[in-house]
């Protein structure tokens, strides 16, 4: 006699392991894209292209052109810098170059400055062209560029000193200024911090994370000299908004110019660019000296 099917026990419920398995991948897998960036986030931001020690300068540029290599003892490294001089030079332009390549690829506009009389220092960070050491801190980054300052500068008290910052120097550039107050400060190509970039690209990665927030927003209000702020209106990499906001944020001291049609990498060879650029130039350059 069959058991009515009342009294059939129910089946014994089965576990899936593999449906645990499948919903806990992807926490396993941003846990580990976390981590990654947690710990490689200087091979994300950076991308030096480092030179022989030996690697002579000497024939990279017109013969006409002065210029003298220098080694920035550091903490731990040293900084490789070239300071392009010109006859009855006007001013100094203090040049802090973007996150990639190195001194030899950032040179290679030097005709500019010279047609405007205005030295031009420009340095390699650790790491880059012939610096030693590994970038490791924000912190560290200013300090470096702080002890470039502190080699150059004092030989050109009483004359204009322009500290630019391109890109990744623009957020340099603006704590130098807000510290040492600069005829001029230019930024080109800014963003308003390396955090807001950060979450734009990956808005998962917790700002919390990021060891290199550059926060120039937040510092560009302190900055006592005038500013001009150059940003392309086709910038692939950097948003021009970002440059928008930073004017806002300077408190009436940024002029902003908008240069159409130029993207990241290019805006340095639009005649727009180099006439604002040419002319905030003369302007500081015809002031009386102090």
């Amino acid at each position: 006699m069959q058991p009515s099917p009342a009294h059939v026990p129910p089946p014994a419920r089965r576990k899936r392991p593999w449906l645990i398995g499948l919903l806990a991948a992807p926490v396993v897998m941003y846990g580990v894209v976390l981590a990654g960036i947690g710990l490689k986030q200087e091979d994300l931001l950076f991308h030096p292209e480092p030179l022989p020690a030996g690697f002579s300068f000497a024939g990279l540029y017109p013969p006409e052109q002065d210029f003298e290599e220098l080694r920035i003892p550091v903490d731990g490294a040293e900084l490789n810098a070239l300071l392009f001089r010109q006859p009855a030079s006007r001013g100094l332009v203090f040049y802090l170059h973007g996150n990639a390549g190195n001194l030899v690829s950032w040179t290679r506009n030097i005709a500019f400055y010279r047609q405007l009389g205005f030295d031009l220092f420009m340095l390699d960070y650790r790491g880059f062209g012939k610096s030693t050491g590994r970038i490791a801190s924000e912190a560290q980054l200013h300090a470096d560029v702080r002890a470039a300052w502190a080699r150059v500068a004092p030989a050109y008290a009483g004359k204009p000193v322009v500290i630019l910052g391109r890109s990744l120097g623009s957020g340099l550039a603006t704590r130098l200024a807000a510290d040492v107050t600069p005829a001029l400060l230019v930024l080109v190509t800014p963003y308003t911090s390396v955090e807001r970039l950060a979450t734009e690209q990956f808005p998962l990665v917790p700002a919390a994370l990021l060891k290199y927030p550059l926060r120039t927003d937040q510092l560009i209000g302190e900055v006592k000299s005038p500013i001009l702020i150059a940003h392309g209106d086709a910038d692939e990499l950097i948003p021009f908004d970002h440059a928008r906001q930073l004017a806002a944020a300077s408190g009436g001291r940024a002029t902003l110019l908008r240069v159409d049609g130029a993207r990241h990498g290019d805006i340095h060879q639009f005649p727009a660019y180099l006439a604002g650029l040419s002319q905030r130039m003369e302007e500081i350059a015809s002031r009386p000296a102090k």
